[in-house]
């Protein structure tokens, strides 16, 4: 078995880590993390080259860090996972393009995302994933 786990540093995003986890050792399932970081290709006619450059360099250091964090989680548990950040102007689209290229059985993710950095919004992402998945999807909620 193989489990995608899309990673974003938000409660959910942790909660679907954790649920990932206890399956993939009841399952001895292979664990890929994804953290990606979005790109906002309108962002250059509504900020300056500097604050695009910061904002930039703030998702990156989000999403390395909450990447960190899961691998962390697993490896304590004797799993080792592959990891990897992205980035991608459609979020979405580049997990559902990971889980086919990869042949996941079920992929992982939090309900809702950051906010306002843009991360994983049910309304959209979660929702494009769910409808569009080639396997099955859990969507974890943090309590």
């Amino acid at each position: 078995m193989k489990i995608l786990v899309a990673i974003d540093g938000s409660k959910d995003a942790q909660e679907g880590v954790q649920l990932a986890f206890n399956i993939a050792k009841a399952q001895e399932a292979e664990i890929i993390l994804l953290a990606i970081i979005p790109l906002y290709p309108d962002i250059d006619l509504e900020i300056s080259a500097r604050a695009r450059g910061s904002l930039e360099n703030k998702l990156s250091a989000q999403a390395e860090q909450a990447l960190g964090s899961a691998q962390a989680i697993f490896q304590a548990g004797g799993i080792s996972p592959k990891a990897q950040v992205i980035s991608s102007g459609a979020v979405a689209d580049e997990i559902l393009s990971r889980a086919e290229e990869e042949k996941i059985n079920l992929i992982v993710l939090g309900s809702r995302g950051l906010g306002a950095t843009g991360r994983f919004s049910l309304g959209g992402t979660a929702m494009k994933i769910i409808n569009n998945a080639p396997c099955s999807v859990m969507v974890a909620k943090a309590a």
